[in-house]
């Protein structure tokens, strides 16, 4: 372990608590706790400590305030919890980030999960924070490098910009993930895993991510049996973490997987809380937890850098209109479908790319880079709506000029949106343009 500074020495003594609030717990609800004496000085979403049998301790957070009690909700299972069991006050919920944490995995409270010490920040920073105020934001900025040919071309990933990608299980969503974490030209990565398998965490860090990816990166995990309390805020705290380094003025990579299990664990903390499920299962307030959050990322204002976000979305059965995937959408600067058809095929990532877009474009481009876009966007397409015709040998050559074109370059054009790019974007441009030369003839209409 490296020497401990003054300021990170500082910072952990004024974390102690000397003295806390005390309250009672007055009765044990399906679920959620009531809690005496404490209703003049807990805030709705603080933190509280439950003293178990044992010496077990459990956080719980502040869901609703009463003139006698406030409820609760665990963030572990309540055995062994008793009438009159002591209760602390611990406050609002905070993060203290630190340069240190990265190459890191850290749980939703800022402790390390993988076994070395890890010392806190000199600041403490609300979980729920409000985004920079919107006349003072800087627009879009440059193009990056991604190091995958579709991301440098057809669907270009500027500086601040907010994307989605959404995709069933097991289509390779982690994967590409881990390839934008490595590949992307920002300063660092911040990645939030929500609701992850416990085996996948240490699969995504080691072999996924790899010391290459994980040495610019701070990892947030929060695993599927955790509460949902955990689950949420895994999400709010990774965000916090890439909002530290975006005030020092760094470029942030910021990954989350997924937003559809953030989605869930609030809806199960509001549903706790008494809200009641009207949006196919979800409470009103779904909307806006995901719609804060997406604001927070985005480009900076004055001084401050940039949070390029990537947020994954889980579709069930592709289904594109089921709430959270069309909330997020509507807040985002463009979004990736990924098919599970394709992957089957074996092309990855499995991009879909006529259902894709990206709203950097045009401007993210030149107009020559445009044209070339719009061809290839034009050949897939054509082929798409023939592809029953072709497969089934209903198609007769020379009934279409677009279709022969497409059927000519396809292979190889399908082929190129699973290419890696070892070099930049104008490398593959030129790639992308060399396969629509194998179509022939002025095609573009």
């Amino acid at each position: 372990m490296p020497p401990v500074s003054l300021t990170a020495l500082s910072a952990e003594i004024a974390a102690l608590r000397g003295t806390a609030p005390v309250g009672r717990v007055s009765a044990i609800g399906r679920g959620t706790v009531s809690v005496s004496g404490l209703s003049d000085l807990a805030g709705l979403g603080d933190l509280v400590e439950i003293h178990l049998r044992a010496g077990i301790l459990r956080r719980a957070e502040v869901l609703a305030l009463g003139p006698d009690e406030i409820t609760v909700l665990a963030d572990g299972a309540p055995e062994g919890l008793l009438i009159g069991a002591r209760v602390s006050l611990i406050g609002p919920a905070t993060i203290a980030p630190d340069d240190s944490w990265l190459g890191r995995v850290v749980d939703p409270f800022g402790r390390a999960l993988d076994g070395q010490p890890l010392l806190r920040g000199a600041e403490s920073r609300l979980m729920q924070t409000a985004p920079p105020a919107a006349t003072r934001r800087r627009p879009l900025g440059e193009r990056l490098e991604t190091g995958l040919s579709v991301f440098n071309t057809l669907l270009p990933l500027v500086r601040g910009q907010r994307i989605g990608l959404f995709a069933g299980s097991g289509v390779g969503k982690s994967t590409l993930l881990s390839d934008l974490a490595r590949g992307v030209s920002t300063d660092m990565a911040v990645i939030a895993l929500v609701g992850e398998r416990g085996r996948e965490v240490r699969e995504f860090v080691d072999q996924v991510l790899g010391p290459e990816g994980m040495a610019r990166s701070v990892v947030v995990a929060a695993t599927s049996d955790q509460s949902p309390l955990l689950r949420r805020r895994a999400a709010w705290a990774a965000m916090s973490i890439a909002e530290h380094f975006r005030d020092q003025g760094q470029h942030v990579l910021f990954l989350c997987d997924s937003v559809t299990r953030f989605a869930e664990a609030h809806r199960e903390v509001a549903l706790a809380a008494g809200e009641s499920a009207t949006l196919r299962g979800f409470p009103p307030s779904t909307a806006q937890m995901i719609m804060s959050l997406a604001e927070r990322a985005g480009p900076g204002a004055g001084d401050a850098g940039d949070i390029t976000a990537v947020f994954s979305v889980l579709v069930a059965g592709s289904d594109m209109e089921e709430p959270v995937a069309d909330i997020l959408r509507g807040v985002l600067d463009g979004h990736v479908v990924l098919d599970r058809q394709i992957a089957e095929r074996g092309r990855f990532p499995a991009i879909d790319l006529l259902r894709s877009v990206s709203r950097s474009l045009p401007v993210a481009a030149t107009e020559a880079e445009n044209v070339v876009i719009a061809r290839a966007r034009q050949l897939l397409g054509a082929y798409d709506r023939a592809e029953l015709m072709i497969r089934a040998g209903l198609y007769a050559a020379g009934s279409d000029p677009v279709i022969d074109a497409a059927i000519r370059v396809w292979p190889a054009l399908d082929a190129y949106l699973a290419t890696a790019e070892a070099e930049d974007s104008t490398q593959s441009f030129a790639r992308l343009a060399a396969c629509l030369d194998q179509a022939g003839g002025d095609y573009l209409t």
